[in-house]
């Protein structure tokens, strides 16, 4: 159907001291309902303009938005963000942090009871229901995001943004994130945007990955089916030709075909520790 979210001729520019600078240029993307989508590609290409497009915080200069038939045009609880820090309020327990959204999206078409379970609901489905009382602070990192992804959730969106929600994290703790991420992804069928610099994170759990050109002007470069089945296990894809085919593709459009040089150095792709090892897999790959 490919018509329950509609990005459609979006084009964005901001005036700057030196004058008008246009970050985005002819975004056109359509997502069907349940749809897992990542966005990639180099530092400054556009790729969190597009998710604050999406979420209502800018406004576009060209085109719209379209959601589940009515556009978007300010903030709403229909479409949730989970940013990279957590940004809970260190004062308030964890339950209290996810009870914010709860009371303010449900206070006319909840009971307390009700509200009260479905706060306790969505601690339960990150794996936070025994740390109800707790505050931010007596929590680890990993935890908090837990909650922040569980504040989200409890909002009952239409569709969950995330803007590289894991990319603080330790790598054992991110893994863990993402495999909680994909079983309630799987229980709920959320549609979900999120933005990544991880190429293994977004083969892992996307339908769709959106490859950004870089800016300015940026648009959409390619777009790569991730035809793997679920529930997908990473101990078993890391040996999966087409999966590793897949992860080829993505490493190609950013390192060959959008090759940023001057950032290199300093901001790049996380699909291994060392990249300079990763494009020497690349191309060992491709020559055999």
């Amino acid at each position: 159907m490919n018509n329950y979210l509609d990005i459609s001729g979006v084009g964005i520019e901001f005036n700057t001291e030196s004058g008008p600078f246009r970050a985005l240029q002819n975004i056109n993307l359509k997502i069907d309902k349940g749809e897992f989508i990542s966005l990639i590609g180099h530092s400054g290409c556009g790729k969190s303009t597009v998710l604050n497009i999406v979420a209502g915080l800018y406004h576009a200069t060209e085109g719209g938005v379209i959601l589940d038939g009515k556009e978007v045009d300010q903030p709403g609880p229909d479409r949730a963000v989970v940013f990279q820090n957590h940004a809970l309020l260190p004062w308030l327990t964890v339950y209290e942090n996810v009870g914010i959204g709860v009371k303010e999206v449900f206070r006319k078409s909840k009971t307390r009871a009700e509200m009260r379970e479905w706060i306790e609901h969505n601690l339960e489905l990150v794996h936070m229901d025994h740390a109800l009382h707790k505050l931010p602070s007596e929590i680890s990192g990993g935890m908090k995001q837990r909650v922040g992804i569980a504040r989200a959730l409890a909002m009952q969106p239409k569709v969950l943004l995330m803007d590289e929600p894991f990319g603080a994290l330790d790598a054992l703790t991110r893994a863990h994130l993402q495999d909680s991420l994909m079983e309630i992804q799987s229980d709920l069928n959320n549609t979900v945007i999120m933005i990544t610099h991880d190429v293994d994170e977004a083969v892992l759990l996307s339908d769709r990955i959106v490859m950004m050109s870089n800016g300015p002007a940026a648009t959409i470069g390619e777009i790569l089916e991730v035809d793997l089945p679920r529930p997908r296990e990473r101990l078993a894809l890391a040996e999966n030709a087409h999966y590793n085919h897949l992860r080829q593709q993505v490493l190609r459009f950013l390192y060959e075909k959008q090759k940023n040089p001057a950032d290199r150095q300093k901001r790049g792709f996380s699909a291994t520790s060392d990249k300079a090892s990763e494009v020497s897999k690349l191309k060992r790959d491709e020559a055999a």
